[in-house]
């Protein structure tokens, strides 16, 4: 029986102390994107303001992504004659189109502000000739743990 207490805390222990840590503003982001930390964000999509063709969308869909940032920029304020310091990240699979037959390149960009407001574009592609089926780009915020917000960042511990 010790056996197998030993064997299940052993195998069961290290999955209880792993975990994600939210990372609550821009700055807490960049310090764990400059350490190199795998970080993750999850977007509400419904708690965004969706601007699609050019127009206030008012039909948001309840819907929810997410990502890693494997792959990131910085620019300071001022580098590319920015006024606020961001951070961008894409990412870009290649999917089954949902509603219709065929496959598109599902492309999404992040973009998140030294003031914490978040820019999401999302994008669908044809697989083939690249042609832009669907173009929204979504505005939030970065939930700080008291606003809610529409994007939630994580960092693994």
């Amino acid at each position: 029986m010790k056996r197998v207490i030993l064997f299940f805390l052993l195998a069961v222990a290290p999955f209880w102390m792993m975990g994600s840590k939210p990372l609550r503003s821009f700055d807490e982001l960049m310090t764990a994107l400059k350490e190199g930390k795998a970080v993750s964000v999850v977007i509400e999509y419904k708690k965004c303001q969706l601007i699609s063709d050019n127009e206030i969308d008012e039909k948001v869909p309840d819907a929810v992504g997410g990502m890693t940032l494997a792959t990131w920029e910085y620019f300071a304020k001022g580098s590319v004659r920015n006024e606020k310091a961001f951070v961008v990240a894409s990412e870009s699979k290649l999917i089954e189109r949902p509603r219709e037959e065929g496959y598109v390149y599902n492309y999404v960009k992040i973009k998140v502000s030294d003031d914490n407001k978040v820019k999401v574009t999302a994008r669908y592609l044809d697989a083939r000739t690249f042609e832009v089926y669907m173009d929204e780009n979504f505005f939030g915020q970065v939930d700080d743990g008291k606003n809610d917000g529409a994007v939630r960042f994580f960092v693994e511990d």
